[in-house]
């Protein structure tokens, strides 16, 4: 069975590779004040999508890396279904990845008290 932290890597980069194919993926980082935001999501700089190429997907793979301590908890997931509501794109692999991503954290915490 494979453990929390391969299968959140693989969610990674699943993720990735679906931001990619969704033509949502940019080659232009956004200014660093932008990625400063104290609000959730960064919603006031960045748009969802550009949060998770720049801020999520970094950060989780850096404690991975890292065999850091993960989040305690995630919930990802609504805000990738509010924002991808009135896309005219098919999301629905992209949010199922992110529900994914937001289990494996949460109940790896749960597992771990």
């Amino acid at each position: 069975m494979e453990d929390h932290r391969t299968l959140l890597c693989r969610l990674l980069d699943g993720v990735e590779e679906e931001l990619r194919r969704l033509a949502l993926w940019s080659d232009e980082r956004p200014p660093p004040q932008a990625l400063r935001s104290t609000l959730p999501f960064c919603v006031d700089t960045l748009a969802f999508t550009q949060w998770l190429q720049w801020i999520l997907l970094p950060q989780l793979r850096q404690l991975l890396a890292l065999d850091a301590p993960l989040p305690g908890a995630c919930a990802i997931a609504p805000m990738a279904e509010h924002t991808f509501r009135d896309l005219p794109l098919d999301t629905a692999r992209l949010q199922r990845l992110l529900l994914a991503i937001d289990r494996v954290i949460t109940t790896h915490r749960a597992q771990v008290h």
